[in-house]
């Protein structure tokens, strides 16, 4: 190369070195290094977007939250990673889907590994003041001392006011305004007097004021009910307004981004508890000041996006807002700012157990599509749940199908559910029309059903397991932590649950061939799975399952026990299941009453409920589901002193 070329290339270099600083320092312009935000966190609960007035709603009253859309980003996909609140707050405190730390039964209390704390935790190392207001619910072990780690300040008191002068600040708030207690479980003397009275006459909205879901019946004493969910929810925007009113007069707006979401789907009878859209989908705006407009990949000023995001995105968004470094346990998105992650295009949620109501269902959506699988079809939508059977809608509800003055729709929310739900979301928002055996959506149908398990084996999903199992695991080591060990044979349990809800022959063969199975899980799932075939097969196979009974895995032989009193009146399955209703383990009393409830003969057990609901030591949730039982048989009324 001669002088001149390396004069010619020095050069070329040093412009080129000029340009990028030229771009940086343009960037930088733009961009401009900026403190971390403070973040104000506020939480509903129990409600759905369907009932807000920026989703759609043209009878809601909730300026409040319409105005906060209407000046930042408005999110049409958004799902809690689960439908009743306790699951729902221990993914969005952890960051992990709860069928991977097995705490998806509602107020269960299992460990986390050691390594694993609330996110808040990793908020406050990095200079954060954490303040929550004031509902936990974690649904863990040693919830205090996760609570004392995560927050400085946790209690009815708390908020930004309390930090050093300067600090950043995460401040969440909880209004209990929109639960479902208000809306439906507490009697209507008490909404008058806690909900109704706090609304200015103005703003109350009235019985004919807004339009019924098609799944309920469009009577003036349903309409009495259903208005307090209007009621319910403005009286909740009405307190969200003065704690942004403080927030301005604190001087602290501009500096702060504000998140806004419901912790689950609308607690009415179908929505909350329950595997579907209505159960899982939320409402969620995301709020920017002219400071931190530019962190947002949305736009701003009314921006609406279809982007898929569930909780489990929301711990990571926050520790990288903050600055700091994610953790290794967490695995959702970073939904914004400069680490911001690919989008998704589909997600996966659960629900599992509320209350007393043993359940498991498991969800995949795109955004348009949401396909569901039922692994314990045998109930219906409307199953027995204390605390939905309470409710005076519930109530009315059961007497319209008692009168048989349901049309098909409504009726079939108290029919066995089928083993799969697709649903479009877009075009059918009240899920009126499975489209699972439609011949024209089967491929979408078995592209979602093996996402699904991929997705449950992938992630070695621990809820599979009864919670009798998880209970005795955890006695040892944290759930999250025993799905990754080879004891944990998840491929094999899945298989076997998976043919739970399918049909016919060659389905209850392999089932019955699997009561066989070594592996006491896959047994346990033969059984469940069994619990669903027809009454003729089970017949044609009655010395099986009768062995069945004696499996040395009692939630085996609790089950099959159910299988053949229901199915043949059996005089020794009956009293296998007297006695486990006065177990002193309460998941295994809890399952039994839970079969109970299903099955056509339930006289014989009357006494035996009533007596194990006055065993001392007993959780609340084997005695609801004896207050249910005895209800159902029309023994016990629904109670305001079984309302806690």
């Amino acid at each position: 190369m001669t002088s001149l070329q390396k004069l010619i290339m020095v050069r070329k270099n040093y412009i080129f070195l000029l340009l990028v600083l030229l771009v940086f320092n343009l960037v930088s312009c733009q961009h401009p290094k900026v403190d971390p935000p403070n973040v104000l966190w506020i939480t509903i609960e129990d409600t759905s977007p369907q009932f807000i007035g920026c989703y759609g709603n043209k009878d809601a009253r909730t300026p409040v939250i319409d105005q906060l859309a209407k000046e930042g980003v408005r999110f049409t996909n958004a799902f809690s990673t689960g439908t009743v609140c306790s699951p729902s707050r221990t993914a969005i405190f952890t960051g992990v889907k709860t069928y991977k730390t097995g705490t998806g039964n509602h107020r269960s209390a299992f460990p986390l590994p050691e390594n694993m704390q609330g996110f808040p935790y990793y908020l406050k190392q990095l200079g954060y003041y954490t303040s929550n207001n004031l509902k936990t619910d974690y649904n863990l072990t040693n919830e205090k001392a996760y609570i004392e780690k995560a927050w400085n300040e946790s209690s009815n008191k708390s908020g930004w006011w309390n930090r050093e002068e300067g600090q950043p600040f995460f401040s969440v708030f909880n209004f209990v305004d929109s639960h479902q207690s208000r809306t439906m479980t507490e009697t209507y003397d008490w909404y008058i007097e806690h909900v109704l009275n706090e609304l200015a006459e103005g703003e109350q909205i009235g019985d004919d004021a807004f339009e019924m879901p098609p799944f309920y019946k469009n009577t003036s004493a349903m309409r009495k009910q259903f208005a307090r969910v209007y009621n319910s929810l403005k009286l909740t925007d009405n307190k969200i307004g003065a704690l942004l009113q403080r927030l301005d007069d604190d001087g602290l707006k501009d500096n702060t981004i504000i998140f806004f979401y419901a912790d689950h789907g609308e607690g009415i009878p179908r929505g909350k508890t329950n595997g579907i859209n209505l159960g899982y989908r939320v409402p969620f705006i995301v709020w920017f000041p002219e400071k931190y407009k530019h962190l947002s990949p949305w736009g701003t000023e009314g921006a609406v996006t279809d982007e898929l995001i569930t909780f489990e995105d929301l711990a990571p968004t926050l520790i990288s807002l903050a600055g700091g470094n994610l953790p290794s346990h967490l695995n959702g998105r970073v939904l914004m700012g400069p680490n911001r992650s690919k989008e998704a295009d589909h997600l996966f949620i659960s629900s599992d157990r509320s209350d007393n109501g043993i359940d498991m269902v498991r969800t995949v959506t795109n955004g348009k599509y949401v396909y569901s699988r039922n692994f314990m079809p045998y109930m219906p939508e409307l199953r027995y749940i204390r605390y939905m059977e309470i409710g005076e809608i519930k109530q009315e509800m059961r007497d319209d199908l008692r009168k048989n003055e349901l049309n098909p729709l409504q009726k079939s929310l108290f029919e066995p559910r089928p083993s799969e739900f697709l649903y479009n979301i877009v075009n059918d928002i009240w899920e009126t029309k499975n489209l699972a055996n439609n011949p024209e959506y089967q491929n979408v149908l078995k592209e979602m059903r093996r996402l699904l398990k991929q997705e449950m084996l992938e992630a070695k999903d621990v809820m599979l397991l009864p919670e009798y199992e998880l209970n005795l695991i955890s006695k040892e080591e944290a759930p999250y932590a025993y799905r990754l060990s080879d004891e944990f044979d998840c491929e094999q349990i899945l298989n076997s649950a998976w043919l739970s809800g399918q049909l016919g022959k060659e389905v209850a063969q392999q089932q019955l061939a699997n009561l066989q199975n070594s592996n006491k899980i896959v047994r346990y799932w033969a059984a469940v799975g069994l619990r669903s075939q027809a009454i003729e097969w089970l017949a044609k196979n009655e010395l099986e399952l009768k062995k069945a009974m004696d499996d040395a895995y009692p939630p085996v032989a609790i089950t099959a026990a159910a299988i053949v009193y229901d199915t043949f009146n059996d005089k020794k399955a009956e009293n296998i299941l007297k006695k486990y209703c006065m177990h002193t383990n309460n998941d295994l009393a809890l399952l039994t009453i839970h079969y109970l409830m299903y099955v056509k003969n339930k006289q014989p057990f009357a006494e035996t409920v009533k007596e194990s609901r006055l065993l001392e030591g007993r959780t609340y949730n084997p005695m609801a589901g004896a207050v249910d039982f005895l209800g159902s048989i029309g023994l016990v009324p629904n109670n305001p002193s079984y309302r806690k």
